[in-house]
Order: structure tokens, then C-alpha cells, then sequence
């Protein structure tokens, strides 16, 4: 299986592609960072978004799409821009029919360092060792986007399988 992450923001939007799965090895498929200016029109900011989204989507082929479910914090505006452009990769991922999960933070924290309230170097410091890379990937909203692409391998594709046997034995009845 191939998920794409999406760690969201409206300056730096992280996006990492990992593929395998429960009991196999992971595989960073591809990372990185789409940034915006911060001077530019929010809606000319969210069309870069959906052209680099679609674009990753398009060229790597994900099975399903992971995205970090926006939290309230004390700065309203940055959690606009943040809702704003976690909305880009929910509609990517629905005009194509892609399974689309929600994880939070400390779910995803959890996840991948057994600590929901691990910091940033930690998440970045397992992501690196969970995939066996060389160099930790930066900045931190790209480590961010590959820890969702692993907690949604690790926990929601095993939910995704409960749900469809929930299902097939519903339908049998």
C-alpha cells in the first residue's frame, strides 16, 4: 500500500509518499515541501497547493491519502490558513475516489514514537530510523507529513480491513 501524508499549512505544506505495510518494510517513496509566499493571495496560495497535490497524486499514485486533522491553538489566524489548506488534499483525494483518514497529532506522535506527546525531534529522529534513511528529512513539516503517511499504514489500514469485514459480513446477512 502507498499513502500519501500531508502535514498542512498555507506557507510550508509537508507531503511525504511512503509505501508497505503491517509486518513489511516501509519505504519513503518520495518527500517534500511545498512552500508559498506569505505576501501572495490566499487563494492563489491554495492554487499552488491543489497543483502540487495533484501533481504528487498524479505522478506517485497513492492508495490512500493521510492528513493531519487541524487543532485549535491560540493563533487564530495561522489555524485558518492551516483548516484552509488541509481542505486541498481532502478534495485531491475525493475527486479521485481516494480513501481519505484523518489522524491528529498525538495520534500520529503515538503512532510513530510510542509517545503522544513527543516533540518534533523525536518524531523526525524515529521516521529516520523507521525508514532507515541516512539523512533526517527537513524541515520538520516534511518529517511531519511522513509520520502521517506510517500511522495511517500502521493504524488506519488496519482499521480500513476491520471495516471492510465489518462490512462483507453485514452484506452477507
Amino acid at each position: 500500500m502507498r499513502v500519501l501524508g500531508v502535514d498542512p499549512g498555507l506557507t510550508r505544506c509537508g507531503l511525504g509518499v511512503v509505501e508497505g505495510g503491517l509486518g513489511t518494510p516501509l519505504r519513503l517513496v518520495e518527500v517534500g515541501v511545498v512552500r508559498t509566499p506569505i505576501d501572495q493571495e490566499p487563494a492563489l496560495r491554495l492554487l499552488t497547493l491543489q497543483t502540487e497535490i495533484d501533481d504528487w497524486l498524479e505522478r506517485l499514485r497513492p492508495d490512500a491519502v493521510a492528513v493531519e486533522r487541524v487543532f485549535a491553538k491560540a493563533n487564530i489566524k495561522g489555524i485558518m490558513g492551516t483548516a484552509q489548506a488541509s481542505a486541498v488534499p481532502m478534495l485531491a483525494a475525493a475527486r479521485r475516489g481516494l480513501p481519505l483518514a484523518m489522524h491528529t497529532p498525538s495520534e500520529v506522535k503515538a503512532a510513530v514514537t510510542g509517545n503522544g506527546r513527543a516533540d518534533k525531534n523525536q518524531v523526525t529522529a524515529m521516521v529516520t530510523r523507521i525508514l532507515r534513511l541516512q539523512v533526517a528529512p527537513k524541515p520538520a513539516d516534511a518529517a511531519d507529513a511522513i509520520a502521517l503517511a506510517i500511522c495511517h499504514l500502521w493504524r488506519g489500514a488496519a482499521q480500513d480491513r476491520i471495516a471492510q469485514a465489518v462490512a462483507l459480513q453485514r452484506a452477507a446477512r
